[in-house]
This record gives structure tokens, C-alpha cells and sequence, in this order.
């Protein structure tokens, strides 16, 4: 099969927030930035994929989604366990101090696991989880 994954989506409860850490800390590059009825997407990317789309939008985008489910999503979101991304990196200690640095909620210090990669976690600023990890060939 020819099958290549496209987009993701990462829910924050704020875009400019968002945008600061995503573009600003770890360099993706903004491709898009849509609002509707009241709502944003924000597209964005690393530029070595440059057909590997992450889109920012809104926790319970969906317009057929009935207030007690949008509060929920907007708690599981507040909680850190609505969504996780692990993105790769040729330098995980690295991209841990300028991640560290810029204030972001560090989870774990990089270590070497025993299914054969380095990494490291924190939360975004909607308290997404996020994982880094290197590979030992990288």
C-alpha cells in the first residue's frame, strides 16, 4: 500500500500560546492559519517534512458536539490527557535545554531507555504531552 501519514491534530485552548512554543521554541514553520464560525486552525510543520502537516485547532472543533462533551474535552485538555505526539530529533539533550529554557512544563530529563532511544517529555502550553526522542543511529 501507498501509505504515508498527512496531518495530525493537536487540541490547545490557546493559538498564540500555541504558535509562541510550536514555532518559536522547536522552529516548526507556520503553513496555515484559518479561522471559521468563531474557531482557528493553525497549521504547522517541520521544514525536513514538508508533506507532514500538524494542525493546531480548537478542543472540541466540531460543530455537532453538545456542550457537556465540549466541557469535557476542554477538561481532559486542562488535564494534560487528551492528546500525545513523539516527535524525533538528531540531539535530544539539546533540544531539552533550548526546550527547558524557554519555560515550558519538563516531565522527564533526557535518559536512555531500554528499548533503545533517548528522550525526553514535556507539556505544551495546553498541556498537550510531548516526547523527543533519539535514536541511536540519528
Amino acid at each position: 500500500m501507498d501509505l504515508k501519514l498527512s496531518q495530525c491534530f493537536i487540541a490547545v485552548d490557546d493559538h498564540d500560546k500555541a504558535l509562541a512554543f510550536y514555532r518559536d521554541v522547536l522552529g516548526l514553520k507556520v503553513r496555515g492559519d484559518v479561522a471559521f464560525e468563531g474557531m482557528r486552525w493553525v497549521t504547522v510543520g517541520s521544514p525536513l517534512q514538508p508533506d507532514v502537516q500538524i494542525v493546531l485547532e480548537p478542543p472540541a472543533a466540531s460543530p455537532d458536539i453538545s456542550p457537556a462533551d465540549k466541557q469535557a474535552m476542554a477538561e481532559l485538555l486542562a488535564k494534560g490527557i487528551l492528546r500525545g505526539v513523539i516527535f524525533s530529533t538528531a540531539d535530544c539533550d539539546a533540544l531539552y535545554e533550548r526546550v527547558r529554557a524557554s519555560g515550558a512544563d519538563v516531565l522527564q530529563e533526557p535518559m536512555d531507555q531500554p528499548y533503545g532511544v533517548r528522550d525526553c517529555a514535556f507539556r505544551d502550553p495546553a498541556g498537550n504531552l510531548l516526547r523527543f526522542t533519539e535514536r541511536p543511529d540519528a
